[in-house]
């Protein structure tokens, strides 16, 4: 009986500073992750688009590039053009880009373009709803 009387004391607890707020209930994003991985001039890309908080976390990495190399990376959400820079990779070869954005009317649509200054490039497209 000590045992039912502590386990039911602890969960009184427990709904009692979930509800003020005194402890994290578990992370809730609005949508789920979307990605496309795929392969430019021998480096890996990996382009994902996630919901947060009602805004847009877009994320570009590119791994295993040749150390110095440099990337033009290209950004567009609704055909907006919103990030054009080029990108030095690191030591590793890598490059990491992430970006917010606001969320719009209807679906979101999230472009990319990768290309080795210099050489080959690639486009992908994800569609948020």
């Amino acid at each position: 009986m000590t045992t039912m009387r502590r386990t039911t004391a602890a969960l009184g607890a427990t709904a009692l500073l979930t509800s003020l707020g005194l402890v994290a209930g578990p992370a809730h994003a609005d949508g789920p992750e979307k990605d496309r991985e795929f392969r430019v001039a021998g480096a890996e890309v990996d382009f994902s688009v996630s919901k947060d908080d009602g805004r847009f976390e877009v994320e570009v990495d590119i791994d295993d590039a040749e150390p110095g190399s440099r990337w033009r990376v290209v950004l567009w959400h609704d055909g907006r053009r919103y990030h054009s820079k080029v990108h030095r990779a690191d030591g590793d070869g890598d490059v990491e880009i992430e970006k917010g954005r606001r969320n719009t009317r209807g679906a979101d649509t999230f472009k990319v373009r990768v290309k080795l200054v210099g050489g080959a490039g690639a486009t992908r497209t994800i569609r948020m709803r």
